[in-house]
């Protein structure tokens, strides 16, 4: 996904944002592009989805991807509106309605983790440019990169003590640390919506992976009746004990 629809980010990105003497109102919230796959689409709902049902209990997050993010005067005049594929924002109000994400209406807060779901054609962009801006502008703490073709694409970068992006180091499972999160971040391969394919997904400090409700539904109905299974097993085996002892269970 590109920044905008035919521009890259100019040198004065990389500055502090322009805010304006006054917020702008009527800004625009939807272009009307669609991801570049469905296969994408598919990848930044899982991930906004698998979170909020991870923070179920939580109310102080915003989590969004593919909405508008507002930071500057010039990129509004420029009209370069495209906001990263996946972020969140730590520290605001989970359930305040929001059609965008405007920094000034935000008590100046910039995204906590942000992550792009490259392309073939929008890989330099996100490794160069989009980066560029989200260390130096934006200077938010962790940064990843993946694409959802290529199971071996995924990158991360976290700030260091000098606001300088340093490269994530995997694990030994390949899963790159998320500090904001306090989640893993990894490559899992599995069906979602009916595509097998390998997924960016998230995992606690466990290993395990943060499932989506509908994956903890069904994780629960199979544990109760794997649960009911074995009672009817102990039932069957008292049944036949006292059976053996000319005892009738029925009796």
């Amino acid at each position: 996904m590109t920044i905008a629809k035919s521009q890259t980010p100019s040198p004065s990105d990389s500055l502090e944002p322009e805010f304006f003497p006054a917020p702008p109102t009527n800004l625009p919230y939807d272009d009307g592009e669609p991801l570049e796959t469905p296969r994408h689409r598919a990848a930044m709902n899982l991930l906004i989805d698998s979170l909020d049902h991870h923070w179920s209990d939580r109310s102080d997050y915003f989590v969004g991807g593919n909405m508008f993010l507002y930071y500057s005067a010039a990129q509004v005049k420029n009209k370069d509106f495209r906001g990263p594929d996946f972020f969140t924002v730590l520290g605001v109000d989970r359930f305040t309605t929001r059609k965008y994400w405007a920094i000034w209406d935000e008590a100046g807060k910039y995204p906590d983790i942000i992550i792009e779901l490259m392309s073939d054609s929008t890989a330099t962009i996100d490794t160069q440019e989009k980066k560029r801006i989200y260390e130096r502008t934006f200077k938010t703490p962790d940064y990843f990169v993946y694409n959802p073709y290529a199971p071996q694409s995924l990158q991360g970068w976290h700030l260091d003590q000098n606001q300088q992006y340093q490269p994530l180091d995997p694990n030994p499972q390949g899963h790159l640390w998320c500090k904001a999160l306090e989640l893993w971040v990894g490559v899992w391969e599995g069906t979602i919506n009916r595509e097998f394919a390998p997924w960016l997904r998230f995992y606690d400090t466990t290993g395990s992976l943060v499932l989506l409700a509908s994956e903890a539904a069904q994780q629960q109905a199979e544990q109760a009746q794997q649960q009911a299974e074995q009672e009817r097993l102990r039932a069957d085996q008292l049944a036949e004990k006292l059976r053996s002892l000319g005892v009738d269970p029925d009796a």
